[in-house]
């Protein structure tokens, strides 16, 4: 157990797709423990917003927006973060575009069956997700093993294991466990570590209008923050390399590693049977 997961005040900490949903909670999160907090999006405007808190809670930041469909834009978000930081200690790929557009002309199309689904969700879930999280992976995994020391996270579910109402979803979190595990095999004699992080329900705009509405059970919710705090517990775990290459439940790890979400309670894991 870590009796101190809010000490990262020698690390710094990128994530991409931070300024929104469970990249802006974990990067306040990971700002919140002491790191200098690099919190990248597509919208300049959140990506200045989301600078000026890291800011306010006394942490350094740097005001750079992605585009993690070009991967120019990523290059000059690292060499941004190089010659502000000089280096990278945690890398999390939160990037996300599979929720965009889930109505069109007044149609939910989520749960259509893969031969009617649009194309931008294939897009939006493996272009913006799976191909954005390999390529920044690759980028920051040559100053990681430079270093011998980092920490990618990949934020994967539960439908890499089971079916969960949309095909491209599966097939999404399927790859990023596998990239994530693959990843680890070459990364691991570098002393680099990289593990798929599952959440469990978060209590986001959405999910808490669904819960007002009776559509979900909030009782064994998480804030926005716990997975901050979760991740931010990873990169402190002195056990992390035992992880490398797993699926790692965020509930999980916050019961070992003595982590509590913002009202002092720990979330149940959630299991393939009740996720």
């Amino acid at each position: 157990m870590i009796k101190n997961y809010t000490d990262l005040t020698d690390r710094v900490a990128v994530v991409i797709g931070g300024t929104s949903g469970l990249g802006r909670a974990i990067a306040l999160g990971l700002a919140e423990a002491g790191a200098a907090v690099v919190a990248s999006g597509r919208r300049q405007e959140l990506v200045d917003e989301m600078a000026a808190a890291i800011k306010t809670l006394g942490r350094e930041s740097l005001n750079c927006s992605v585009n993690v469909s070009d991967r120019a834009s990523i290059d000059t978000l690292r060499d941004a973060v190089l010659q502000r930081f000089g280096k990278v200690d945690v890398l999390v790929n939160a990037a996300w575009g599979g929720y965009a557009r889930m109505v069109e002309d007044g149609r939910f199309t989520w749960q259509l069956p893969f031969w009617e689904q649009p194309a931008h969700r294939w897009t939006g879930m493996l272009d913006a997700g799976v191909r954005a999280a390999f390529v920044c992976s690759a980028l920051a995994a040559g100053m990681m093993v430079r270093r011998r020391r980092g920490l990618i996270v990949n934020i994967g579910y539960w439908a890499a294991r089971k079916y969960m109402g949309n095909v491209i979803y599966g097939v999404a979190k399927a790859a990023t466990d596998k990239m994530t595990a693959d990843m680890a095999h070459e990364l691991r004699p570098h002393g680099v570590a990289a593990v798929s992080l599952y959440p469990g329900l978060v209590r986001t705009e959405a999910v808490i209008a669904a819960g007002k509405e009776g559509w979900l059970d909030l009782s064994n919710s998480e804030s926005p923050e716990f997975i901050g705090r979760v991740v931010a517990a990873l990169a402190q775990d002195p056990g992390l390399m035992a992880r490398t290459g797993k699926v790692a439940i965020a509930a999980d790890v916050a019961a070992e590693l003595g982590v509590t979400d913002v009202d002092g309670r720990q979330p149940a894991p959630l299991t393939l049977e009740t996720a």
